[in-house]
């Protein structure tokens, strides 16, 4: 019965409009046209194909390729200009239109005319204006790409403004904002020119005027569609004939009002910003190098020029509909299907939702991290006390984040960040692996979250007085840890370490480390029980141990978190005391030492760690007192360390370790090329793992026999730091800083003390020709040859008094305990706990942590971080950028998986400044790898 139906409807009815899409792409009145024909006028009727033609964003990107308008750029350029006029023209007329937008249900049946043809049609004007709106999302990322040119092209066609004579500008409709937040630091006429609810001319009209420029004009448009009721809003809010409608989008921050869910909106709302994204995109095709000093005119024009009201009405609506991102589903259907284990593998699709979600996330820190030439944040504030932060002029969004304050505010932006990193936690950790998808802007959730921090310091100091903040610092370290072995992830995990640098220059960060963690969802081999200041040790341990050497760039920042936080450490687990010492003996052992300039610091870091329990929280911390004491020998060795012991050590490893490669193994086969190179990162991951075995074992205690005095320069604390990073970088040695500064331990110890401790032997070791070729040779991975100079520059500057006095102090002590008591080790944690050196210690130093210091390479990093991430999600499922030469970031595609992008996208790495210092300071010279 079912013989007669036709097997293909294609033919009959011209289904999807094959015919005429695929003359579009074969036939020379189509693409072709565009590079083959000259001057075409606007009025050729040859331009409707591109407005009318085209059902879905697929169709235009799958039909209009980049080398087509390339083509076009190189062969007839004043057509692709003409593209763009006459598109952005009709997208101006549909929008004032009395028939925009379609309704609903007419639209609904309009499509379904595009299926089956049956004559005459319905005239669709929103499909009009989403096919406007994608053809310019396909050809500017192609115009953008043009090096020399671009700005002669973009100059003429999007910013030359033209005069003309006897016209009058239509005054705008003003609206009521829904909401004022307050410009505390803004007075006189700055303070009234931002206060103005919509911008418009003094109302004289002029026998001259001077008429927007095509950008700006495109600008206001893409605003009026982002609030335009039947579009992007729901119809039943419009008042009166007035379509636009500036009203925030969902509730939240500035608005209690839920308008509604609905997919056909949230998809024109994602059509629309893509096609801003698209606009600000203009500056991944500068180098690194130009980034900040070449700024982007459409993203200057956007954050600085957009009318207050505006800026207020879109930063909120793209805030709220991102920080709804985690509430439940409304939709029955979709809300019962998102519930249920492995619904992204049984649901296919695209997902209207989350697409809006990703594009407002990335909308959010595009404007939020814009910080190129004039949009750079100013110095403000008293002279003793001033920072940059920015203002109405410089950046409006940031200035307006800044300006949040609202308690129930700053409670929905946490719930919002904390829902979502909850969702990535349960997908991580589930039963059923794979069951849950992951959140897909993890990424732009966790830049936000930093952003949040670094402008809005009450939002920071607020967040650090709940609770939950533990909690989103364990879910950021705990994300770090699953993505730790992902190089295309690296570049996040940097930032997550840099995050938790910011949290620990609070004192309140400190106060919330001694209260055990509640978040849920956690990873079984990563919930070490405890405090939030033993998850903290493991997790940061664990980075630095398990990744070979990979994430060297992340040291500094995660150990200078630790030295932040330390003065707050109390009743550290055993497990955690291991860790830390495990981690100090890694980086005192010379192999490492000697393998980069920039290692020492992180010696010199971990040094402050215990410097700081031992100043403020003795007692309260026996067992790591204990585990210093068993480790006194390393503590000892720093103390008379040189370069000829050093590399004695070395070449002592290197003969061992031939030694063994030529014994054969149980099945006779020789191990020479498993050991005989090995790489530095392995060399790293090789001696975590020794100490680990090593302090384990170890279960006497070191004699004091050979003590010495460590001389300890009483300013050294305060040295100012750079990050040793993956590429080559100059690191300057552990110098004294200036007697002004006070941030470290000050040796003032009492004279008891001093008559302990014997003055720092001075070796000067003569090193035979088998030294001199190790180190000629160099023994770090960037071919660094360590001299004895270098080595006393930062040797002489170790903190080691406060750690040699505790030994010097309680070793006898423990010593007596041992010979009297078998079973002495509770007898000694007993002990440790009522221990008291306030008489031979000084006073504990105030606190004066290491915070992190933007600069100019750190700022050009993040933007290629941000940048990169938007690339890579743009690949899929259209392709934004891809084909087009992009210059911020390299971009490295995996061979064996072609249509998903695993590779990793490389942005600058060479980000050292202001990493470790706590003021400013000059920074060394980013370059993309």
């Amino acid at each position: 019965m079912f013989a007669k139906i036709p097997q293909k409807f294609t033919a009959p009815f011209g289904l999807l409009g094959d015919e005429a899409k695929l003359a579009f792409r074969s036939q020379p009145g189509g693409i072709a046209k565009l590079a083959s024909t000259r001057n075409i006028t606007e009025s050729d009727a040859y331009w409707d194909q591109y407005i009318v033609l085209f059902d879905t964003t697929s169709d235009v990107f799958s039909l209009i390729l980049p080398q087509d308008i390339r083509r076009a750029l190189l062969e007839a350029p004043e057509n692709v200009a003409t593209l763009i006029r006459v598109v952005t023209s009709r997208l101006f007329n549909l929008v004032s239109d009395h028939t925009f937008p379609t309704p609903v249900n007419a639209s609904m049946a309009s499509f379904a005319t595009s299926f089956i043809k049956t004559g005459a049609s319905e005239r669709n004007t929103t499909k009009e204006v989403l096919n406007c709106i994608r053809v310019l999302q396909r050809v500017l990322p192609v115009v953008f790409e043009i090096d020399s040119e671009s700005s002669v092209f973009e100059r003429e066609v999007f910013w030359k403004k033209e005069i003309v004579e006897g016209q009058d500008i239509k005054e705008e409709r003003e609206q009521v904002p829904q909401f004022v937040i307050d410009d505390e630091d803004e007075e006189g006429a700055e303070g009234e020119a931002a206060s103005a609810a919509s911008p418009g001319p003094s109302g004289k009209p002029k026998k001259t005027t001077t008429l927007p420029s095509l950008a700006e004009r495109l600008y206001s448009c893409l605003i009026d569609l982002l609030f335009c009721c039947g579009f992007t809003l729901p119809p039943k809010i419009q008042v009166d004939h007035y379509k636009i409608n500036y009203i925030i989008w969902e509730k939240g921050v500035g608005s209690t009002a839920d308008l509604g869910p609905s997919q056909a909106f949230d998809t024109n709302k994602t059509e629309v910003l893509r096609l801003l994204l698209i606009l600000f995109s203009r500056q991944v095709y500068v180098p690194p190098s130009g980034l900040l000093s070449n700024p982007s005119l459409y993203t200057l024009h956007f954050v600085q020029n957009t009318p207050r009201r505006d800026v207020l009405t879109i930063l909120c609506s793209l805030l709220n509909t991102a920080m709804n991102a985690s509430q439940p589903n409304t939709n029955v259907i979709n809300g019962v299907a998102g519930r249920l284990p492995y619904n992204h593998l049984v649901f296919k699709g695209e997902d209207p939702r989350a697409n809006l979600v990703g594009i407002c996330f990335q909308v959010l820190c595009v404007l939020l991290d814009f910080q190129s030439g004039g949009a750079r944040d100013l110095l403000a504030g008293a002279i003793e006390n001033q920072m940059y932060a920015p203002t109405p002029r410089t950046n409006a969004f940031r200035y307006f984040l800044a300006k949040l304050h609202r308690t129930q505010d700053f409670q929905f932006i946490i719930e919002g960040v904390l829902g979502i990193l909850e969702q990535q936690m349960a997908a991580m950790n589930n039963l059923l692996p794979g069951s849950r998808k992951s959140v897909p802007y993890m990424v732009e959730t966790i830049i936000f979250f930093w952003k949040m921090i670094e402008l809005n310091r009450k939002f920071r100091l607020y967040l650090l007085d709940l609770d939950k903040s533990m909690d989103i610092v364990v879910y950021l370290l705990c994300y770090c840890l699953d993505i730790k072995d992902k190089p295309q992830q690296h570049g996040l995990c940097r930032a997550i370490s840099y995050i938790i640098q910011t949290l620990s220059a609070e004192s309140a960060f400190g106060l919330q480390l001694t209260f055990p963690v509640k978040a849920a969802h956690l990873p079984a081999k990563w919930n070490v029980g405890g405090a939030a200041a033993d998850f903290m040790i493991n997790a940061v341990y664990h980075i630095a141990a398990t990744t070979s050497g990979a994430l060297t760039s992340l040291y500094p920042a995660l150990i200078i978190s630790l030295s932040n936080a330390a003065p707050y450490f109390k009743n550290l687990s055993i497990n955690s005391t291991t860790r830390l010492l495990q981690l100090f003996q890694a980086f005192s052992h010379p192999a490492f030492l000697l393998a980069d300039e920039g290692h020492p610091r992180l010696l010199f870091f971990m040094l402050e760690v215990f410097n700081s329990i031992i100043a403020y929280h003795l007692p309260e911390n026996p067992n790591l007192i204990y585990a210093i004491l068993r480790s006194s020998k390393t503590f000892e060795d720093l103390g008379t360390f040189t370069l000829g012991r050093g590399l004695r050590e070395i070449r002592r490893i290197q003969l061992a370790k031939e030694e063994q490669a030529r014994k054969p193994d149980a099945k006779g086969k020789s191990r020479d090329t498993e050991s005989d190179h090995e790489q530095p990162h392995e060399e790293k991951h090789r001696l975590l793992e020794r100490e680990i075995s090593a302090l384990n074992a170890s279960s006497r205690v070191q004699s004091l026999e050979s003590l010495t005095e460590v001389r300890v320069d009483p300013r050294a604390g305060r040295q100012e730091g750079r990050a040793a990073e993956e590429d080559h970088t100059t690191v300057q040695p552990l110098t004294s800083p200036t007697s002004t500064e006070t941030s470290g331990f000050p040796p003032a110890l009492s004279e008891k003390a001093r008559g302990k401790m014997r003055v720092r032997r001075s070796i000067s070791v003569d090193t035979d020709a088998s030294l001199d070729r190790v180190a000629t040779a160099g023994v770090g991975r960037n071919g660094f040859i360590p001299t004895q100079e270098w080595v006393t520059s930062w040797q002489q500057g170790l903190p080691l008094d406060l750690v040699m006095v505790v030994v010097s102090e309680l070793m006898p002590k423990v010593q007596d305990l041992q010979m009297n008591k078998p079973n002495s080790t509770a007898a000694i944690i007993d002990f440790l706990s009522h221990a008291s050196l306030t008489h031979v210690l000084p006073p504990p130093p105030p606190l004066n942590p290491r915070r992190f210091i933007w600069s100019d390479p750190s700022i050009i990093w993040l933007s290629s971080l941000i940048w990169g991430e938007i690339y890579v999600r743009g690949m899929t499922p259209f392709g934004i950028w891809n084909s087009t030469n992009v210059r911020l970031f390299y971009v490295k595609h995996a061979q064996a998986a072609p249509r998903q992008i695993t590779g990793a996208v490389t942005s600058v790495t060479n980000v050292v400044g202001g990493l470790l210092g706590r003021g400013g300071g000059d920074a060394a010279q980013s370059t993309p790898r």
